[in-house]
C-alpha cells in the first residue's frame, strides 16, 4: 500500500500573498483544516487552522475591533505559514507516512514527486486506509486466532481449514503482543458460528 493509494489528490492551495482572511474563508468553504502554499508551482509552505489561530490577536488584546480587522486584512499567508514542511513521495509505503506523522507529531504530509505537489495525506486519510484494509464496510464475520508458537505454514493451514467449509478470507491483520501473536481474520460470510466451528475443529485457539 502506497501513499498514492490513499492521499487526497483534489488540492486546494493558496499563494504566499493570500490574505489570512481569505485563507480562512477558503478552509470554511471547503471544510478543510490546512492549505499548501505554492509559489510558482513549488511548495513553499503550509498554513493550518492552528497556525492562523496562534497568529490572531489574543482576546485580551487592547486593540479595537477595527484595528484587529485592519491587522488581519494586512496579514498574509507568507507572514504566518510554516516554511519547514515535511513531505513524502507518492510511492512511499503508507507505514512511512504514519511513522513521520507520529514521530514529528504532525497531522499532514504534502505529497511531492519530482518537485511538484501531487497530493496531501492527513491523519483522516490514514484512518480511512485502516478501515479499508480491515474491510470494515464489507460485511462478513471477524474472528481472532491466538498464536503462541511460531509455526511455519500457519496461515496456509488457517486458509485450508476455512476453504474446506467454503469460507473465503477477505482480509487479515497480524498483531504481536508481549507473548502471543493475534491474527484477525475477516471472513466473507455472516455465519460466525460456522467459521468459529471450522477453526476450532482444526485445532486453532480463538480469542
Amino acid at each position: 500500500m502506497s501513499v498514492a493509494d490513499y492521499m487526497t489528490k483534489k488540492l486546494i492551495t493558496v499563494r504566499p500573498e493570500t490574505r489570512i482572511n481569505d485563507a480562512v474563508d477558503l478552509m470554511k468553504e471547503n471544510d478543510i483544516h490546512r492549505l499548501p502554499v505554492l509559489d510558482g508551482g513549488q511548495l513553499v509552505g503550509l498554513v493550518t487552522e492552528g497556525i492562523i489561530q496562534a497568529a490572531l490577536p489574543s482576546k485580551a488584546t487592547s486593540l479595537s475591533v477595527y484595528e484587529v480587522n485592519y491587522l488581519l486584512n494586512k496579514t498574509t499567508v507568507a507572514d504566518v505559514m510554516e516554511k519547514d514542511v515535511r513531505t513524502i513521495p507518492a510511492a512511499a509505503v503508507l507505514e512511512d507516512a504514519i511513522y513521520q506523522m507520529r514521530h514529528y507529531k504532525i497531522g499532514v504530509l504534502p505529497v511531492v514527486d519530482n518537485g511538484q505537489l501531487v497530493g496531501i495525506i492527513t491523519n483522516n486519510d490514514i484512518f480511512d486506509a485502516f478501515l479499508n484494509i480491515a474491510g470494515y464496510d464489507q460485511g462478513g464475520t471477524t474472528v481472532t486466532i491466538k498464536v503462541t508458537q511460531n509455526v511455519a505454514g500457519f496461515l496456509a493451514k488457517v486458509s485450508d481449514a476455512l476453504a474446506e467449509h467454503n469460507y473465503n478470507i477477505l482480509t487479515l491483520m497480524v498483531t504481536d503482543r508481549a507473548d502471543i501473536r493475534l491474527i484477525e481474520l475477516h471472513v466473507a460470510t455472516t455465519d460466525e458460528v460456522g467459521v468459529k466451528a471450522a477453526l476450532t475443529g482444526a485445532g486453532f485457539e480463538l480469542l
